[in-house]
């Protein structure tokens, strides 16, 4: 784009019909704020099912997309959009819905010589009740993210994940089931530069208590984080490419953030998911990383609107 912030008017979509509601109410807050600091006419909108009437009525510029989770990252608000031909933040529907696929994704970046962990789709029920893998293992939803519904079944546990069995389990009838991979959690945020994807650096989270869940990815203190990363030289730099790798092989725009595990004992690293729709909280990654390199939050936001389009 290349209108003046004083002549551009973007809605801001946050909120929405997913379980990482919260979460998006303080990405979207957050970027609304840093947007009408810089001088642009926003509009906050809570998105919800009649989205396309809302923004039929509103006829915005651009929509700034910070909408996490299911409908809002999985591709259906990005078809609502290309339908309504708005330019927009992010990613597009095919990277948004394959990116919210752990089973497929992992497919397609294995394909691409990333490396993934092994394991597979499973149904709930025989996970509830059995070991469908030697422990330690994780199982989690195919089409959720933030940890959401996440379970880490321990070295020599005889516990199962029974909650994936229960009759109120909303997030499908397939779950993956994943070795536990130990060591440093890690994140490389990616973004969309002229010459191509340019990772930022690496970071090394250290959650406060158990393990990265949705508490201690989103609450205060529920994390420390360290950037850059600690790390051997070769393992910094393989992560960086990694993620380059994945944001192509995936077909993100804009930005993107990568998620790895890597275990220092057998120098393993491997990459568990990419996330389209990287948090712009407080405690997010993406900013951080981002104000590491000298982008502070408000130029982020700015040049994610520059940078939309449609179709993406």
């Amino acid at each position: 784009m290349t209108r003046a912030p004083a002549d551009t008017h973007v809605a801001v979509l946050m909120g929405g019909l997913s379980s990482e509601r919260e979460v998006s109410l303080t990405s979207g807050k957050g970027c609304a704020d840093a947007l009408e600091g810089l001088g642009y006419r926003v509009s906050r909108v809570d998105a919800g099912r009649d989205l396309a009437a809302v923004l039929t009525a509103l006829k915005p510029d651009v929509v700034f997309n910070a909408l996490h989770g299911a409908w809002g990252e999985d591709g259906c608000v990005q078809g609502v959009l290309e339908t309504l031909a708005i330019p927009y933040t992010h990613s597009g529907v095919l990277a948004s819905a394959l990116a919210m696929d752990k089973d497929k994704s992992k497919a397609v970046l294995k394909a691409a010589g990333v490396i993934v962990p092994a394991g597979g789709l499973f149904d709930r029920h025989e996970v509830a009740s059995r070991h469908v893998i030697d422990p330690p293992y994780v199982v989690k939803p195919n089409a959720e993210g933030s940890s959401v519904g996440v379970y880490l079944i321990r070295e020599g546990s005889n516990d199962f994940a029974t909650e994936v069995g229960a009759p109120d389990w909303a997030y499908g009838d397939l779950v993956m089931v994943e070795p536990y991979i130990p060591g440093k959690e890690l994140a490389v945020a990616v973004i969309d530069e002229p010459t191509g994807p340019r990772a930022l650096t690496v970071t090394d989270i250290t959650p406060t208590k158990g393990f990265y869940d949705y508490e201690a990815k989103y609450a205060p203190g529920g994390s420390v984080h360290l950037l850059p990363a600690v790390l051997p030289p070769h393992v910094f730099e393989q992560a960086l490419r990694q993620a380059e790798a994945a944001h192509v092989a995936m077909g993100c725009r804009g930005v993107s953030r990568s998620d790895f595990r890597y275990d220092g004992d057998r120098d393993d690293l491997v990459l568990l998911e990419v996330n389209t729709q990287p948090g712009m909280t407080p405690t997010s990654l993406v900013p951080e990383q981002a104000a590491h390199v000298g982008l502070e939050y408000p130029g982020l936001v700015r040049w994610m609107v520059e940078d939309a389009t449609c179709p993406r």
